[in-house]
């Protein structure tokens, strides 16, 4: 380890001799150790100078993307403890919906999922709210491999009548929807758009609560405007 970082100091390479001599090991025990780290795919040699290699660069992007969760987890924690409702993240990811992270407590629980959220996405917050970021030839391909059902009473009842609502909803306002899903459930999330990626932020509460909805979306929707630069940049978790 001491050795990738000492390569990792060095942008235009190192020899070996350099090498141990900055990490302190002895030369034949740092050439063996380099060896077998070029071996390995974590370093690569050049006219005698170590670089880092695609094995290590793996573990960087890796670290790197660990990290930005992290960050999104912890922001999540802070906003459901604010707001006083789980918080979800979910993004429109090759061709499906995908919840990413949820954060949730005991004494305040996420709404369980007892129907897949990938093929119920008409008739939760987060899918409509995904699927309204969408254009129509895109919209109409994902209803065609998860065609509507009813899964509730208050769940809108086909395509045509979704695609109406989904024509009508202005590209960047909070979605609500009322034990569509889940009965006992109202939810609402808030779309966000980085580049061609389709994403959103959202909350659900108890149906007694329903009342909170529209001030905890307001909520949530200035938070995620006061740190839209940080989540775009972690879009990719």
């Amino acid at each position: 380890m001491r050795l990738l970082e000492a390569v990792a100091e060095h942008e235009h390479g190192a020899p070996a001799k350099q090498l141990a001599r900055e990490t302190g090991l002895a030369l034949p025990t740092a050439y063996h150790l380099l060896r077998t780290l070029v071996f390995e795919g974590y370093l690569r040699r050049d006219k005698g100078l170590f670089f880092l290699g695609e094995a290590a660069e793996r573990l960087g992007s890796s670290g790197a993307r660990q990290k930005r969760r992290s960050t999104v987890v912890d922001t999540l924690a802070d906003w459901r403890d604010a707001i006083g409702a789980p918080v979800y993240y979910a993004m429109y990811r090759d061709g499906e919906i995908e919840v990413v992270c949820v954060s949730d407590t005991p004494g305040i629980p996420a709404v369980e999922e007892w129907a897949d959220f990938r093929e119920t996405g008409h008739a939760h917050a987060i899918g409509q709210c995904l699927l309204a970021q969408l254009d129509e030839e895109a919209r109409r391909d994902h209803l065609d491999r998860h065609p509507v059902q009813s899964i509730t009473p208050y769940t809108v009842r086909d395509s045509h009548s979704l695609l109406r609502r989904l024509e009508r909803m202005r590209r960047m306002d909070p979605v609500t929807e009322r034990q569509e899903y889940a009965l006992g459930t109202v939810c609402a999330a808030i779309p966000i758009t980085v580049g061609t990626t389709a994403a959103t932020m959202a909350i659900s509460l108890p149906a007694h609560q329903a009342d909170r909805l529209p001030a905890a979306t307001q909520q949530l929707q200035h938070a995620v405007g006061r740190l839209l630069g940080s989540l775009a940049i972690s879009i990719s978790i």
